[in-house]
């Protein structure tokens, strides 16, 4: 039981929170797994090996490592599509994105070509109201409870205040400041300086933009009171300084206009105006194929592939060489069609990425061809990593006892455990 606690403890505290979601399979492939599973131990010898720790943490690693190229393989194929589909898929981009930036909101299985021209002519802008400029240490306010009206497009709200004894400008000032953005209704006040030491409050709506039929975003009207009225003409909150504009731009020469910044078009792209353009000079904006994009996709596949490459290499005890040079060996009858698609090997087998290699092959003529190895590279890497999966036992030192039957082989009593073969030498 030590032996297993050992093993069980190693697996908890290294790939214990390693599940992911491709570790879900359905009936018919568990049903394989198992049936390769006993394949392999119809063929397999009876040998025995020692009873070592290191040996049963280098099994798991190699199961594990193993899983992590089934992942990234997995994640490649998750829609069924075949790589050079997958390779071919773009990204939105705008060639001035301090004017304009874009986001792709369109359906993630289309990537055909859509571009179009932007040119920005205004802003989308808020409504503000900017109150007078007070001396903040003065007391302009009469002692009292006063109120004020704000209507919204959608909404109207009335909002109650107290002036206290000996209570200054400023107080005032940054007491209805608390007020309304407490109030969650889409304004946000804030106390501006200017020179002269006098304050003033501002009011911002959080909206841009006016339909048709608006004349402003909020409107503020003091209380009935002639208190409320006296209190609204001394903080001046009421006036609107800059009303809500909208957004005007030419859009393939068409002029539109937005209640935003922010909006989609052809209903694939979320364009966002960042600044006001060059008379004349327009923004473009489409779908291209993007380096880092397609890297990103091929980096899971990279890592997995030198995480078990490393694995094998640390264990040469165990015969690690033999795992080694199994590896290496799918890499190596790659190599030069891998290299020419960015994925290069370096003396001792690791692969690498180089972006400069990858754009070519991006935009050569023959690119679908061209990636087709690397369909052929992860076909062939699936299935070393089924391989040992199943078996990692095949990578390790043992002791033949005894050879099946070469004529008839039948199941063995645990056909189920792809340990079934073996027997711990616990006293080597």
């Amino acid at each position: 039981m030590a032996v297993i606690d050992s093993a069980y403890n190693f697996y908890l505290s290294t790939y214990g929170n390693s599940s992911n979601r491709f570790d879900s399979h359905k009936k018919s492939e568990l049903r394989t797994a198992y049936n390769n599973i006993v394949k392999v131990n119809k063929e397999s010898p009876l040998y025995k090996i020692k009873n070592d720790d290191n040996l049963q943490k280098h099994v798991i690693n190699i199961k594990e490592n193993a899983r992590s190229i089934k992942h990234a393989i997995a994640s490649m194929d998750e829609n069924g599509e075949d790589l050079d589909s997958f390779f071919n898929k773009k990204v939105p981009y705008s060639t001035d994105e301090d004017l304009v930036s874009v986001d792709y909101v369109g359906d993630s299985g289309d990537s055909s070509s859509i571009d179009f021209n932007i040119e920005v002519k205004q802003l989308a802008s808020p409504q503000v109201n900017l109150g007078n400029y007070l001396h903040g240490s003065d007391t302009d306010f009469v002692p009292g409870d006063y109120t004020f009206d704000l209507d919204t497009t959608n909404s109207s709200y009335e909002f109650q205040y107290t002036v206290n004894e000996n209570e200054n400008n400023m107080s005032v000032l940054n007491k209805l400041s608390r007020l309304i953005n407490s109030s969650g209704i889409g304004l946000q006040a804030e106390i501006v300086n200017s020179e002269g030491e006098v304050s003033a409050l501002k009011i911002t709506s959080k909206q841009t933009g006016l339909a048709k039929d608006e004349n402003y975003l909020f409107n503020i009207q003091p209380g009935a009171t002639s208190g409320s009225i006296d209190a609204m003409q001394t903080l001046g909150i009421h006036h609107i300084t800059s009303p809500a504009e909208n957004s005007k731009f030419n859009l393939n020469g068409v002029e539109r206009s937005s209640h935003s910044n922010t909006f989609t078009v052809a209903n694939a792209f979320e364009v966002t105006l960042n600044g006001v353009s060059e008379e004349g000079e327009a923004t473009s904006v489409g779908l291209k194929t993007s380096v880092d994009a397609v890297a990103d996709n091929i980096n899971s596949l990279v890592n997995a592939y030198n995480g078990f490459l490393k694995t094998s290499e640390e264990y040469t005890d165990f015969d690690g060489k033999r795992l080694t040079s199994e590896l290496k060996s799918v890499t190596g009858s790659f190599k030069d069609e891998l290299e020419s698609i960015g994925l290069v090997a370096s003396e001792d087998g690791y692969l690498d990425i180089d972006k400069a290699l990858l754009s070519q092959a991006l935009d050569s003529e023959n690119r679908n061809e061209s990636f087709s190895v690397l369909n052929s590279f992860k076909n062939a890497l699936s299935a070393k990593a089924d391989s040992a999966s199943v078996n990692p036992l095949k990578y390790v030192n043992k002791l033949i006892v005894e050879y099946k039957n070469p004529v008839r082989t039948f199941a063995a009593p645990y056909a189920s455990s792809i340990y079934s073969g073996m027997m711990v030498d616990t006293f080597a």
